[in-house]
Order: C-alpha cells, then structure tokens, then sequence
C-alpha cells in the first residue's frame, strides 16, 4: 500500500467501496475484484481488499467494532500493542497524575486511542508518513481527533519538555511502519531510536513508560527505572520500563485483572523431589525472574536448579501459575509413551517442554498418529534433578 492509494480509501468512493468488501471471503476476493473493477479504478479495489483483509486480521487485537472503522498497514497489524494491554498502561498512567503524553514512534496509533479514551490528551509522532496518516486517520475514525494529536516527525527532533508524561515504543524489527519488516532486533541499542536515547528521553520527563521486548536482559534495564512484564491471557506480551514510579522494582503483571506480582528479593528457591502437584508459573513471571515469589506463595520447590516448574504437595489457588496433578513419572521414553496413551485411551495429548530438546509436535505425531481415545493428557517432558523425565497429568483447580 502506498500514501496514493491509502489517501484514495478516505474519499467517498474508498469508504464506500470498504464498505462493499466488508466480510468477503478469500475464495470470493477475485469474482468481487472483478465485478467491481468494471466501475471502479484497479488500484482502489485492490486497496479495499487489502484494508478489508487487515481489518479482518487486526479484531484480534483491537475488537471487531473499531477494527472495522481503523485503518491499518500489514506492518501496523502486526506490531500494534493489544488494546488490552495498551488500556491497562493508559489507565496506569493516568492513575498517576497524567493528563498530557507525548508517545513517541506511535505507529498506527493503537496506544494513542487507548491513552485518549481515558481522557489524556496525546501528542503521536512517527517518521513515516504512511504510517502518520493512518494514524490520524484512527483518531478521526474513532472520534478522538481533539485529543490526539499527530505529527510526522524524527521523534529526536520533538521537544517533549510540555508534557507530563513520555511514552516511547521504539521499533525492535529490521523495518519500520508502513515498509519491509526485518527480523526481529534483540540489542536494545538497535532498537529504533536506541534504548539509550529513549532512556534519557525518559529522565527528563515526570512520568514515562518505555516498551520494551519482553527478552530484554535484566541487566540493561536503567536503576532509576521500574521494570514490568505484562502477559494477557497467558502470553507475554511486552515489558515496560516506568519512570518516575518505583525504581528497581521488578513485577509481574497478568491480564485480564490485573493481577501483579511484586519481586521481594527472594533467593533461588531450592530444588526437591516430585510432589503431588506441578505449577507452571506465567511466563511474565518467568520473564521478570519472579519463580521463587511464585514458589514462595506454594510453599514449593524446583524440580530442578535451570527450570522454571516449580512443585509442591499441596494445592493452592495461585493466580501466577497453572496447577497439574502428576499422575505419571517416567524415563523419557517415545515407546512406552505411545503404549501407555493407548491403553488409556487417550485422544487429545497436550506437550509441554521446558529444558529438553524434543519438539512437542514432532512427539504428538510419533505417540498419538491417529487420535481416537475419548480421555486427555498432559505430558512435561523436562529433567528432574538433571534426568530426561516424563510426567504425566491434568490439570487441577483449587
């Protein structure tokens, strides 16, 4: 998609068209395209089923009602932080004080809409100009136009010193919004702009949050700055790094809630035999080296000193982690894997792995080719006190 044909979609005749194109299936794209092109330019129709396809692709993030109203670039789609999380950082900036954010490399605007809907006002930069327009396109769509407003520009040439609050989501892939992406970058000082920049961007204002990878080492994370990992139903999402809040706290925060978990400094916990019960904490939890606060809270241990399953005797209510009966410990074994699901019967086999090599779905198709069996299963494949081990169970709610 080029600036041309993106502006083309905001005429009448563009919104129409999405309008027309809204629901259609890829089987049907080339009988529409055809019928439409007949009184429509090539270039416009091509458009609409592009947008109406990323409009498809982007409910999961933004929800079916205003995905159906923005507008989006592949990359956008893709790299736009959910509307559940952004919320959640909106909604924490603003229980700080903020009423002013100066967000810095916003992309489609995704953060921006989330930041106006609690009433602050936004101002949204980034570089590319497709990528502005589609963002000054959202605010309009959406309504929030008054409060966002958006500026293509260098985000180092904008001054920031008016705002309450900065908020920087630099790129951390080869390509930027609206181009070719690369891969993705892991040395914050290649993010776009650098870790360093947006650090002492961030010291200079009230209040800021940075987004961050969620693999970012612990050891490049500032000492003025709080460091937050956020997952959403299960999945890290992102890291966050606040200022002007408390520095060096390390948290886990899981959504929906939220529900935070806070480091207190614990030692490793320590390694001990094979309860009754397995926990698998949240992988924020993980992220944010905070398995000994979850193995605190279950008077639990490790099945081993380099992994992050922690088990114990009992079972506890633990938001941070999911909880297992192990019914099963075995050597690992593909054989007596395959025999021991069929005599059980077993036809939906869930895989987990944490410290072994063995890819899930290559194992599932070798112990289970033809799922008939009416009962389900779980299986860890992992080491216990450093051996290759199976352990077999389900899960278990407290």
């Amino acid at each position: 998609m080029n600036d041309v044909s993106f502006a083309s979609l905001r005429t009448p005749e563009g919104r129409a068209l999405l309008d027309e194109v809204r629901g259609t299936a890829p089987a049907q794209e080339l009988a529409v395209a055809t019928r439409l092109r007949r009184d429509h330019p090539a270039e416009l129709v091509s458009a609409a089923l592009a947008q109406a396809r990323l409009r498809e692709r982007a409910a999961a993030k933004f929800g079916a009602e205003d995905a159906a109203r923005m507008f989006f670039t592949p990359n956008g789609v893709e790299q736009s932080t959910r509307t559940t999380v952004a919320t959640y950082r909106a909604r924490r900036l603003r229980a700080l004080g903020v009423s002013s954010v100066a967000d810095l490399c916003c992309g489609i605007g995704g953060d921006a809409i989330a930041l106006a809907r609690t009433g602050i006002r936004v101002l949204a930069v980034d570089r590319d100009p497709l990528t502005a327009a589609a963002a000054r396109a959202n605010a309009e769509a959406l309504g929030l136009s008054a409060l966002i407003e958006v500026r293509e520009a260098d985000v180092t040439d904008v001054d920031v010193s008016s705002y309450d609050a900065v908020f920087v989501d630099p790129a951390r892939r080869g390509g930027r919004s609206g181009r070719s992406a690369g891969g993705r970058i892991f040395d914050p000082e290649a993010y776009s702009p650098p870790l360093s920049w947006a650090v002492a961007t961030a010291l200079k204002a009230p209040h800021a949050a940075l987004k961050v990878a969620p693999g970012i080492p612990h050891e490049a994370v500032p000492p003025e700055a709080e460091a937050e990992w956020i997952s959403d139903g299960g999945d890290v999402k992102e890291a966050v790094l606040w200022f002007g809040t408390e520095p060096r706290l390390v948290r886990a925060t899981l959504l929906p809630g939220p529900r935070e978990l806070r480091g207190r400094g614990l030692p490793d916990p320590p390694v001990r035999p094979l309860g009754r019960y397995l926990y698998e904490p949240d992988g924020a939890a993980i992220r944010a080296h905070l398995v000994a606060e979850v193995a605190d809270e279950l008077d639990g241990g490790l099945l081993d000193a380099t992994i992050a399953y922690v088990t114990a005797d009992e079972l506890r209510p633990c938001p941070y982690a999911t909880a297992y009966e192990i019914t099963d410990r075995l050597p690992f074994n593909v054989k007596k894997l395959k025999a021991l699901l069929r005599e059980r019967e077993v036809g939906v086999l869930t895989v987990k792995k944490r410290g072994s090599a063995v890819e899930p779905e290559e194992l599932r198709r070798k112990v289970l080719p033809k799922p008939q069996g009416r009962n389900a299963l779980t299986v860890f494949l992992t080491r216990v006190a450093g051996a290759p081990t199976m352990l077999l169970g389900h899960p278990a709610h407290a």
